[in-house]
């Protein structure tokens, strides 16, 4: 695969999983609402999108060794990757109760991550156990750190 095109799917993939997680577990703990979920899901496909496609163009521009049609490769299968990986994550949303929803998307976007983080271990040479260890204790911490936030911010309106 073109460096450019594993940079974005790779980089979109990641922020997908930790950005929408977060923001599922942080509005279902502050306000139980499916519809606030749903709303904040397709926020994060399309403004976050945007934003991480941006990044990664800012940051591939700024290294000032890629060529204009590598640096657009990675800003479009970034968004494309963050978008429609982030959709995905409406599926249970819709057609599962809240909370069981919620644990389905915990489960899919550890799968996602331990499948791609085994993959970019491999191909690096390294122990996958650490790769995948690392990037599941960082989704971890911030699944746990919204879901505290979620709840503080519940408190404040009680």
């Amino acid at each position: 695969m073109k460096e450019s095109l594993r940079t974005g799917i790779s980089f979109g993939l990641t922020s997908a999983v930790i950005t929408t997680l977060g923001l599922m577990v942080g509005l279902n703990s502050g306000t139980g609402s499916k519809l606030v979920v749903l709303g904040g899901v397709l926020t994060i496909a399309i403004a976050d999108a945007f934003s991480d496609a941006l990044g990664i163009h800012v940051s591939e521009e700024s290294e000032n060794v890629h060529t204009t049609k590598q640096i657009w490769g990675a800003t479009i299968a970034t968004f494309l990757a963050k978008s429609i990986f982030a959709l995905t994550f409406i599926v249970p949303v819709i057609f599962l109760p809240l909370q069981t929803a919620i644990i389905v998307s915990i489960a899919w976007g550890f799968s996602v991550l331990i499948t791609l983080s085994y993959f970019m271990a491999r191909a690096q040479h390294k122990q996958p156990w650490k790769i995948i260890g690392e990037h599941i204790l960082i989704a971890i911490a911030v699944i746990a750190i919204t879901q505290w936030l979620g709840s503080w911010v519940a408190s404040l309106g009680a």
